[in-house]
């Protein structure tokens, strides 16, 4: 018999297309071929195998390393001056790659014909314009790089232009022009102590906002972009980024602080996505800490986004996190493709106004059922209702022929069971203002299981349309 145990889940691994997953890089080789590696390279005296390593509390080790893997592997000329922020190129490439599969996957429909070239946009490129160069050495794509510092400004362009065979590809552009000057010189006035100057380098003094915008208006009216890449100030204060003792990567008060730290900072982008859910097809952000993400996830299901995509990036000791989200609906198809191996879902309403709770969504959900003549019956003590989409209401689904290959492959309703397709809605009140609602399926190896998925994505729709005060809110897919 097998075990009840629940099964736990594979680690996360380095991203398979990453060149460095099978192969770490050898840094006896490198630095064989590169003399200008070999002073930072030490052998252990105390290892078996006398692997060679590097100081990695050393800025000028993993600024030389990500030099010459960039040149060794991606043919690309990089500096950066001290103190700038230091990528590693096996982290960023992680980033790179699951960029590339949402955009290669058919979670939302694809460009139209005609569009092949894909663009996209870099928020706080940094000295370093590392997305713009692995993206462009690695794929081909085209990109804009954004930051509001001269040093950054200059440091990336100088590293463009040391590319000429990229530099058609990659634009740098000055997000800080875009600062309300009005604005500023009000800030400006508020400002008489040094702490008062290091308030209004982060963007706010008192209760002023003098930050510069990070996509609407540095984003032209009629510009197009397939996603939106950023490696996020980590840290409210500067004095966090020095907290691991065992690395050193550099990195100014503008790509190391930002008030509220990247939580205020993400959820900046997302406040600014809403209005430009137009021009990108993927909004994404890297986040540091795992705490945060489920925080960003909430806050994007009430801006009412249609697809949440999250992934772990894992390269030696560090771990960090991928959050993606889009507004364009998601292929039908790609919906229900979640469909056949799962049996039940779940999934939360919050935001519900206090004369609202679990009986009222109930009884919704039961109003819902039988304005489409769908036989249900409630069960109020239990706070659950019992539904059966009769075969003449699965017929109608099924004559959308995609339909038929996405129920594994029935085509017919002779191979589907006779008494229909039959589920449970249980409601449960969690906390004031929060309900969450289990959908299950009878019989759990049903071939019609597809469908099941379609029915439950649209009752979340409209129980938010119901409950939720913010209008016009959609489903959002979270993987």
């Amino acid at each position: 018999m097998l075990s009840k145990k629940r099964r736990r889940h594979q680690p996360p691994v380095i991203h398979p297309r990453n060149r460095y997953s099978e192969k770490p890089p050898d840094f006896r080789f490198l630095a064989s071929l590169y003399p200008s590696f070999l002073p930072y390279v030490s052998y252990s005296p105390h290892s078996k195998s006398a692997k060679p390593s590097i100081d990695w509390t050393d800025f000028n080790a993993t600024r030389e390393l990500t030099r010459i893997l960039l040149l060794h592997d991606h043919a690309v000329h990089w500096w950066i001056p001290d103190g700038q922020l230091c990528p590693t190129v096996p982290n960023r490439s992680n980033y790179v790659h699951w960029i590339a599969d949402l955009l290669s996957s058919d979670i939302i429909p694809g460009k139209r014909r005609g569009e092949s070239k894909i663009r996209g946009f870099d928020i706080g490129t940094g000295a370093n314009c590392i997305y713009p160069l692995l993206g462009a050495s690695l794929y081909g794509w085209s990109f804009v790089g954004s930051d509001i510092t001269e040093v950054a400004l200059e440091w990336a362009r100088k590293n463009v232009e040391a590319n000429p065979h990229l530099s058609h590809l990659i634009e740098i552009r000055n997000s800080a022009r875009e600062i309300d000057h009005t604005q500023v010189a009000l800030c400006s006035q508020d400002i008489s102590t040094g702490d008062d100057k290091e308030a209004l380098n982060s963007g706010l003094v008192g209760d002023k906002d003098c930050r510069a915008r990070v996509l609407v208006g540095v984003v032209g009216d009629s510009e197009e972009f397939d996603f939106c890449i950023c490696n996020p100030p980590f840290f409210e204060h500067m004095e966090e980024s020095g907290l691991n003792p065992k690395t050193s990567c550099g990195g100014t008060y503008e790509e190391m602080v930002y008030p509220g730290g990247e939580l205020a900072f993400i959820t900046r982008i997302i406040e600014e996505s809403q209005e430009l859910k137009q021009s990108f097809r993927w909004f994404t952000s890297m986040v540091g800490r795992k705490a945060n993400l489920k925080l960003l996830v909430s806050k994007l299901r009430d801006v009412g986004v249609s697809i949440v995509k999250t992934t772990e990036f894992v390269q030696g000791q560090t771990s960090r996190w991928g959050l993606s989200w889009s507004f364009i609906s998601p292929n039908k198809k790609s919906v229900l493709s979640k469909g056949p191996t799962k049996s039940h879902y779940s999934f939360s309403i919050e935001g519900l106004q206090r004369q609202f709770g679990a009986v009222h969504v109930l009884k919704t959900t039961e109003s819902y059922f039988l304005a489409s003549a769908t036989p249900c019956e409630s069960d109020l003590v239990s706070f659950c209702i019992n539904v059966t989409l009769p075969t003449e209401q699965i017929n109608i689904i099924l004559e959308d022929n995609s339909m038929n290959q996405i129920c594994n492959g029935s085509s017919s309703l002779l191979q589907c069971p006779h008494d229909g397709l039959q589920f449970r809605v249980s409601v449960f009140e969690q906390i004031p203002g929060t309900v969450l609602v289990k959908v299950s399926l009878k019989h759990r190896e049903h071939p019609l299981s597809g469908i099941f998925s379609l029915l439950v994505h649209n009752l979340e729709e409209h129980l938010r349309k119901e409950f939720v005060k913010k209008k016009h809110l959609k489903p959002c897919l979270i993987t």
